[in-house]
C-alpha cells in the first residue's frame, strides 16, 4: 500500500508540492528531507549505463585485439626466440655448490693413524720452539691469501680504498706497519708469561699499546696450562706446507692449537675471524704429520684481543668443528696447487 501511494504522488505535478505533506505513507512520517524531493529530482538517480554511451565503433579494433591475444598462435618455441632476443640465451651452467659439500681429492685425515706418541720425559714442561725452516714449501699464510674468494677481496679491497682515502698512502702503510708491531708485540709478551719471564713481561707490559692487549686476555690466560709450543714452525709431511704456530696448550683440559689475534672492531662469533678457523685446522693437521712433534691435537682456540682492554673472544673448535675446518683447508690448498 505504501508502494502504491509513492507511486501516486510521483505521477502528480511537481508544483502540487503541498499535497506531499497531507499524506501519510504510514504511521511515522517520512524524514522532511526525503519528502521535498520530486519526480524530476528523483529521475536524475536512475543513471544509465555509462558503457552505452561509449562509440563502439571506434573501439572495435581495440577490444578485437585484445580478445583475440587470448587465442595468439604463441608456441614455447616462439616465447623462447622472443626471451633470447631480449634477454640473451639461457646460462647453461650447474648451480653453484657451496665449498662445505665438496670433497677434497687428496684427502689426508686430520689425525694421523700411524702417528707413535712417546711417553712425557721429564723435560716435557719446557716448551717447544722450532725454527722455521725456509723452504720452497708454500706457508699457511700464503696459501689463505692467494685463494681468496672473490667476496673476499671484493670487501678488503674496499676497506683499503677507505682507509687510503681517510689517511692517504702513505699514512696507510703506516697504519698497517704499526698494527703488525703491536701484533709482534703482543706475542712476545705472552711468549714471556708463558716462559714465566715476568721481568720481561712486566716491562713489555708497560707499554701501552701492549697492556690493553694483556688486560684483554687476562681472563683466558687463567684457563690455559701446560704448554708445548711456543713461535714453533710446523710442516705438513704430505701435504708439503708449512706454518708457524702461535701456541699449543690446553684450554680447560683439551689440548688445542691456539691463534691469538687482535683486533680494533669486536669478534664475538667464530664467523668473525674470516679464515682464521682454517689457518688453525692447517696448524693441527701440520703437526700431527709433522715428526718433531710426539703428541697429536684434536682442538683449536682463536683468541681476539682488543687493544682497549674490552675483556678477550675466545672460540673454542671442538674436534668436529676441526675436521670440517680441514676439509675446507684441504679445497683451498688444492686450488692453489691448481694454479701454482
Amino acid at each position: 500500500l505504501v508502494r502504491m501511494q509513492f507511486l501516486q504522488i510521483l505521477s502528480r505535478k511537481p508544483g502540487s508540492l503541498e499535497m506531499l505533506f497531507q499524506i501519510p505513507f504510514c504511521q511515522k512520517q517520512f524524514p522532511y528531507t526525503c519528502l521535498s524531493t520530486s519526480a524530476r529530482v528523483y529521475s536524475k538517480k536512475k543513471k544509465g549505463n555509462s558503457y552505452e554511451q561509449v562509440d563502439q565503433e571506434k573501439y572495435k579494433n581495440l577490444v578485437h585485439s585484445v580478445t583475440s591475444y587470448k587465442t595468439s598462435a604463441q608456441t614455447p618455441e616462439t616465447i623462447l626466440e622472443e626471451d633470447n632476443s631480449l634477454y640473451g640465451p639461457p646460462a647453461k651452467h650447474r648451480p653453484p655448490i657451496k665449498a662445505g659439500t665438496k670433497t677434497p681429492k687428496n684427502w689426508v685425515p686430520l689425525i694421523n693413524p700411524s702417528k707413535r706418541i712417546l711417553p712425557v720425559s721429564s723435560d716435557s714442561n719446557v716448551p717447544m720452539k722450532i725454527g722455521l725452516q725456509r723452504t720452497k714449501m708454500p706457508s699457511v699464510t700464503r696459501i689463505l691469501q692467494e685463494t681468496l674468494s672473490p667476496q673476499q677481496v671484493f670487501y678488503l679491497e674496499r676497506w683499503k680504498n677507505k682507509m687510503i682515502e681517510e689517511l692517504g698512502k702513505e699514512g696507510f702503510e703506516e697504519y698497517t706497519k704499526n698494527l703488525f708491531l703491536q701484533g709482534e708485540l703482543f706475542h712476545s709478551a705472552l711468549e714471556s708469561i708463558f716462559l714465566s719471564e715476568e721481568k720481561a713481561a712486566k716491562e713489555q707490559g708497560k707499554d701501552d699499546v701492549v697492556a690493553g692487549y694483556l688486560s684483554s686476555v687476562e681472563h683466558v690466560l687463567e684457563d690455559i696450562s701446560e704448554v708445548k709450543a711456543l713461535e714453533s714452525g710446523v710442516h705438513h709431511e704430505t701435504l708439503q706446507y708449512l706454518g708457524l704456530v702461535d701456541c699449543v696448550a690446553k684450554y680447560r683440559g683439551r689440548l688445542c692449537v691456539i691463534d691469538w689475534k687482535t683486533s680494533e672492531k669486536p669478534k664475538p662469533f667464530l664467523q668473525n675471524t674470516y679464515d682464521n678457523p682454517l689457518q688453525v685446522a692447517a696448524y693441527i693437521g701440520a703437526i700431527n704429520h709433522d715428526a718433531n712433534y710426539d703428541f697429536q691435537v684434536r682442538c683449536g682456540l682463536v683468541v681476539v684481543a682488543y687493544k682497549n682492554g674490552s675483556p678477550a673472544h675466545p672460540h673454542f673448535m671442538d674436534p668436529d668443528l676441526c675436521s670440517q675446518y680441514w676439509n675446507k683447508w684441504l679445497l683451498r690448498l688444492e686450488e692453489y696447487m691448481d694454479k701454482n
